[in-house]
């Protein structure tokens, strides 16, 4: 790798390690909200806030791996051409291809991780996700007693606390009331309470401290009070449904299982269609990534002596855009409505057309600028706002 090499290779990490950081930290972030709000709601531990975070984590770095690849590489383009480093280097006899080499390193690296990721490791996750969500909704994580109201361990035990100190693990202001089948009924109330892990799975021990236990039964004629210092309360657990099977949705399917339905006979219409535009969808996103270099060499250079940010905002645009109409495409295809192959590879090429003019016009018209029209239009639109701010015109009122 030469001199030249290295210098590409610094300008591009920059920009794309901090856009891959910033947007997966801010659709963490924004997600985090929510998963807290519905932890909260559902009664769960909070460390499960972290697991489930964790699981998208591969979701949203093959959203943010192409928008990072596309960035870092305009970024660096631009640099180049704002510094009048990029005439040097044409003046020396670079080409427009040798310009090329650094960021398409970068592409072959990050399209190879994106597919395991896209393609093996995010359909796992996604599936942990939606199991750490059913149990949840189901109580298997273990429902977390709020303070100060009554909670139903079971069908036949109810607990109320006054105070929760080290994450649960230490109770104080304790009533406990315990139903029994023959119709015995047990009440205590104890200064302290914990929770202790038995050897079977299915019990666990709430020991009682510094308490007085009532035991009412049908049995006696006066209920029976009685004062502890200790007492251990054993705690059947509920029965939880087992979580399904993963697969039976499309996403949390690898791309050779994928394939494999999609190419089944025996599977129906439906399975066929789905499984066929889930796998296209997946590898058009992956082969879309080895445009991104020249869409990035397009838009990164704006027109001589001009600091324009135009081909930035056009960038995002036209990646975000592309993205959301492959979703839609991918669900086309699954209704059946279309084939996948048109659905999705028809766009592709589309996309990859006009991303070859743009290329083209840039590396090969002389003072070529693909985004030439929209740059004099946007230089114009802003010279006339610029006329009506307030500072402007105060400035042109004194002169």
């Amino acid at each position: 790798m030469t001199a030249l090499d290295r210098y590409m290779a610094r300008l591009i990490a920059v920009p794309l390690i901090s856009t891959l950081t910033i947007s997966a930290m801010l659709l963490v972030l924004d997600r985090m909200l929510r998963l807290f709000d519905f932890v909260a709601s559902e009664g769960g531990p909070v460390s499960v806030v972290w697991r489930m975070l964790a699981n998208l984590l591969p979701e949203y770095l093959g959203l943010g791996i192409p928008i990072g690849l596309l960035l870092g590489c305009l970024l660096a383009f631009r640099r180049l051409a704002t510094t009048s480093e990029l005439d040097v280097l044409r003046a020396v006899g670079m080409t427009n291809f040798g310009l090329l080499r650094v960021p398409y390193m970068y592409t072959i690296a990050l399209a190879a991780l994106n597919l395991a990721i896209v393609g093996f490791v995010q359909p796992y996750a996604r599936y942990n996700y939606e199991g750490l969500r059913f149990e949840l909704r189901t109580g298997a994580l273990g429902a977390s007693i709020k303070v100060g109201e009554f909670t139903n361990m079971g069908d036949r035990i109810t607990i109320r606390i006054e105070e929760s100190r080290n994450d649960g693990r230490d109770l104080s202001g304790v009533f406990v009331s315990a139903r029994a089948v023959g119709g015995d009924t047990i009440s205590a109330t104890a200064q302290q309470g914990q929770f202790l892990r038995t050897d079977d799975p299915d019990v666990i021990i709430f020991r009682l401290t510094k308490g007085t236990l009532i035991h009412q039964s049908p049995k006696f004629e006066v209920p029976r009070v009685l004062t502890f210092d200790a007492h251990d309360l054993p705690i059947d657990l509920p029965k939880f449904e087992q979580f399904r099977q993963r697969g039976e949705n499309q996403f949390e399917l690898t791309l050779p299982q994928l394939a494999k339905i999609g190419g089944d006979p025996g599977a129906s219409s439906t399975e066929r269609a789905t499984s066929r535009s889930t796998f296209h969808y997946r590898i058009v996103e992956i082969v879309s990534m080895f445009l991104l270099p020249m869409l990035a060499l397009a838009l990164g250079v704006p027109p001589k002596r001009s600091t324009s940010a135009l081909g930035v905002f056009l960038s995002i645009v036209t990646i975000v855009t592309y993205h959301k109409i492959n979703e839609y495409a991918q669900s086309i295809g699954s209704l059946g409505r279309i084939d996948p192959i048109i659905a999705l590879w028809g766009p592709f090429l589309i996309f990859a057309a006009l991303v070859f003019w743009m290329f083209y016009t840039v590396a090969f018209v002389p003072g070529g600028q693909p985004i030439g029209a929209l740059e004099k239009y946007s230089a114009k639109l802003w010279k006339a706002i610029r006329k009506y701010l307030p500072g402007r015109r105060r400035k042109a009122a004194e002169t």
